[in-house]
């Protein structure tokens, strides 16, 4: 490529061909026809059942279809560009999250999943009513709205710059296609559809990444190419064991935080709980949260292994520097294509799988406005019970209409680009007053309403104020993150590199809304951003306990004990038993006084 300059280098990358169409297309009409199937062709429920079987699967859902599901919900066409992107930049520090995951599997099975299942809810939402009051209701479901529609845009909008990255076709062309396939099958086909087309995406998914995966450690020489050039520029390296939670990775951050984040994620959100609750036993739903656990944590290393194998590939030419790549996103794309380019149809396959963990993500988050918005919003306020026939268009016009406008917005966000970041912080936002109150409600009963609000409410204002003040940290220079070394002395074609590779990390990967303080002072919105969710719930827990022991806190013994973890039931029932005791003793006492 001597002579060569990087415009026509991107040029001769862009090998998408009719094979690569052709599969991407196939993709998208296997999704059209799971909809279809279970939308029109599948023994309709029976009557009274429909809402149950739209949204919930009529609770008679698999456990590896439903882990396939959770797999393809939780691992956005984000979370699979941008890992590799950030063991590119910053090392395999952020992989030592795998120590949260894994307790986060542990803490949700003994003191979340069993609450929730066991009271059969559909929206997660209707636990806060039962358990605190129509306003904690309210609560949770807006910001659980807010966060889905500020999350789902983007969702879609990051693969489809995958897309135009190995296609050159307009951004705007392929998004408004790709999510009416989606809101179709969502809208026909209900939770079904949802779960299987998501494991037809998932299977997708795992094989575009074991493709780049074999082809670029042979290209590159072999596993241990891969491994040594990673070691000598520090990108494989042991956990950080200095407790600093400015720092953005380190082992107490990526464990403590890490299990703190995934367990909102996971644990209390309805985006993942709606597909436990389809499970028939708590048996059932048990063993697929720890298949999902599984399936993520093979999917997290083979993102991780390819972060390492982008750098091994371009470890004396960096194609952020000399723009071959224009965002860091398009990292892996650009793997793909100078890899798998020569290949009639896997170029296609990789696109496919990427576009289908958004395609999953956007059917999830859509289904679950459906749940969410029927459930919290149009039930309690209906004067009389809703007909069937009532509940169904209403499910299916959430699913069109919030659709529609995940359309509209994704070009917001792109008009936005110097405010994507700051929309992806969102979700930290509202993950930790969320947490803290979902807590509240299972582990702690004294804990009342009045205390809830006011905590979720004090908790969700400081964490807007420290996403806020990041945010503008970052966009002054106060704060800045530190990058691995990488260098540009190999490249065998003319680039002018126009920014230097420090201004590079301006525009954060979806994994990490943060930076590491170049400043020594300590300011509390230059922490860790896997320390935010932690923060939020335990501003919001602080506050909540405070404030119902100065209202007048619950009296554990007069509350159902089904809407706690089964340890404090056990506690509740133990202190009733010993209550009925001490009742039966003074009675009987009183008894013999008299006689």
């Amino acid at each position: 490529m001597a002579g060569l300059n990087v415009d026509d280098v991107k040029v001769s990358l862009q090998k998408f061909g009719l094979y690569d169409y052709v599969v991407f297309v196939l993709m998208l009409l296997s999704c059209v026809m799971i909809g279809v199937y279970f939308g029109f062709l599948k023994k309709k429920a029976k009557k009274g059942e429909a809402e149950a079987d739209y949204l919930v699967g009529n609770r008679q859902m698999k456990i590896i279809p439903v882990s396939l599901s959770l797999i393809a919900s939780f691992i956005s066409g984000i979370s699979l560009l941008g890992t590799p992107t950030e063991i590119y930049l910053y090392g395999v520090q952020y992989m030592y999250i795998v120590g949260g995951v894994i307790s986060m599997g542990f803490i949700m099975m003994y003191f979340y999943l069993p609450v929730f299942h066991n009271l059969k809810l559909t929206s997660t939402y209707q636990y806060l009513q039962t358990r605190f009051d129509r306003r904690m209701r309210l609560f949770g479901s807006i910001l659980f709205t807010l966060a889905t529609m500020a999350w789902l845009p983007i969702v879609i909008y990051v693969p489809a710059l995958a897309f135009n990255q190995v296609t050159g076709i307009n951004v705007h062309l392929i998004t408004p296609i790709v999510c009416v396939i989606c809101i179709f099958y969502t809208c026909v086909g209900g939770l079904k559809a949802v779960v299987w087309t998501d494991v037809v995406q998932t299977i997708l998914m795992f094989g575009a990444m074991l493709l780049i995966i074999i082809k670029g450690t042979l290209d590159v020489g072999g596993l241990s190419v891969v491994i040594d050039r990673a070691k000598a520029s520090g990108r494989i390296e042991g956990p950080d064991l200095r407790f600093d939670m400015t720092t953005r990775h380190n082992i107490y951050s990526c464990v403590i935080g890490g299990v703190v984040y995934w367990l909102k994620t996971n644990a209390v959100s309805q985006n993942m709980i709606q597909r436990y609750l389809s499970l028939p036993t708590l048996a059932s739903a048990k063993k697929a949260l720890w298949t999902f656990i599984f399936g993520t944590l093979v999917l997290l290393a083979l993102c991780c292994y390819s972060g390492l194998l982008i750098y091994a590939k371009y470890y004396d030419c960096d194609p952020l520097t000399t723009k071959l790549a224009k965002a860091k996103d398009q990292l892996l794309p650009l793997l793909v294509m100078d890899t798998l380019g020569d290949f009639p149809g896997l170029p296609g396959l990789f696109v496919a799988g990427v576009f289908s963990a958004a395609l999953s993500s956007l059917s999830t988050g859509l289904n679950s406005m459906s749940a969410v918005v029927l459930e919290d919003f149009f039930k309690p306020f209906s004067n009389r019970p809703l007909s069937e026939k009532q509940t169904s268009i209403i499910m299916r016009a959430v699913v069109a209409i919030f659709g529609a406008i995940c359309v509209v917005l994704v070009l917001v966000v792109e008009k936005l680009g110097s405010v994507l970041q700051l929309s992806m912080s969102l979700g930290s936002v509202s993950n930790g007053p969320l947490l803290g109150i979902f807590t509240l409600g299972v582990l702690i009963p004294w804990a009342n309403g009045t205390g809830a609000i006011v905590g979720g409410t004090i908790g969700l204002l400081v964490m807007i104020w420290v996403c806020l003040k990041a945010q503008l940290a970052i966009a002054t220079g106060e704060l800045a993150f530190d990058l691995k070394p990488v260098d540009t002395q190999g490249c065998s074609y003319h680039f002018i590199a126009s920014e230097p590779m420090s201004m590079l990390a301006i525009n954060t990967t979806s994994l990490s809304i943060d930076a590491t303080p170049v400043e020594p002072e300590f300011a509390l919105y230059h922490i860790s951003y896997l320390w935010y969710t932690t923060m939020g719930a335990l501003i919001t827990i602080i506050i909540a306990v405070i404030v119902s022991f100065i209202v007048g806190p619950n009296k554990p013994d007069e509350m159902n004990p089904n809407l706690f973890s089964p340890f404090i039931q056990r506690i509740l029932v133990r202190r009733r038993i010993a209550a009925h005791n001490q009742l039966e003793m003074a009675t009987g006492g009183i008894k013999e006084i008299i006689q």
